[in-house]
């Protein structure tokens, strides 16, 4: 068997690399210290405890460590309500993982992602095309850089439209609600959307209530909200606020 049949698609981890090594070479830094002050034991202990609970998530976010993050992400699709007929768009597509889901669970979808992809990021065009020509979806997938807060599609493009923790990155719009507007403008009217992200962190969404009002008030005929935090498979210790303690998904339909 070649090289080329045995390699499989690269999904990353939602937790880089650098947030554990970041944090063990400041706390071997300060562990060198200690011989001028007994103290600079106590930031040296906080940052190994950090790189260790990264260290943790990191592995459960993994496949081995079962996958937390594949099970985030296919809650997007499980709670789509369409019938594979049409456009789709993943906003945020990151390295393509869920644009290629959709396309494998709809063979008759044209799905298209865009991203920015920016430089604290190991994702890319050439990532999210490697992919989609990995898992045999190459031909129906199709993948451009964009903001999500400027989508270069006209008015009602897609069927569909689907996301997964992308809004709040969002660097270039300070107010995340309106990258949710941008993102129901290109769904046809009738369409349907599924968005997951820190919806329920309230410094940058405000009151879940109030932002289904705001939402409704642009004319979206149904949304909801599924809370993504309280699923049983993610550990307590991921449930964290700055982790995916705020996590949500909407869903509805234009």
């Amino acid at each position: 068997m070649d090289k080329q049949t045995t390699r499989k698609p690269d999904y990353g981890n939602w937790v880089s690399k650098k947030f554990i090594a970041g944090p063990i070479i400041l706390s071997l830094i300060f562990m060198g210290l200690v011989f001028l002050s007994l103290w600079w034991i106590v930031p040296a202990v906080l940052f190994l405890a950090s790189a260790a609970y990264f260290g943790y998530a990191r592995y459960r976010f993994s496949p081995e460590g079962g996958d937390v993050q594949g099970k985030i992400r296919a809650l997007v699709l499980a709670h789509l309500d369409w019938d594979g007929n049409g456009q789709a768009l993943d906003i945020g597509c990151g390295n393509a993982a869920l644009a290629i889901a959709l396309a494998r669970k709809y063979p008759k979808a044209a799905v298209t992602g865009i991203d920015f992809w920016g430089s604290s990021w190991e994702y890319s065009q050439n990532v999210c095309e490697k992919n989609a020509k990995l898992e045999e979806v190459g031909e129906r997938t199709t993948f451009r850089k964009a903001s999500a807060s400027k989508i270069p599609f006209s008015d009602e493009t897609f069927d569909i439209a689907v996301s997964n923790l992308t809004f709040h990155e969002v660097s270039d719009s300070r107010d995340k609600r309106d990258v949710l507007k941008e993102a129901f403008r290109v769904v046809k009217k009738g369409g349907k959307f599924a968005f997951q992200d820190l919806f329920f962190l309230k410094p940058v969404y405000g009151e879940p209530q109030e932002l289904l009002e705001t939402i409704r008030g642009w004319g979206i005929g149904k949304v909801e909200f599924i809370e993504t935090r309280q699923e049983g498979f993610i550990p307590a210790a991921l449930k964290l606020p700055f982790m995916v303690g705020t996590l949500g998904l909407m869903v509805g339909k234009k």
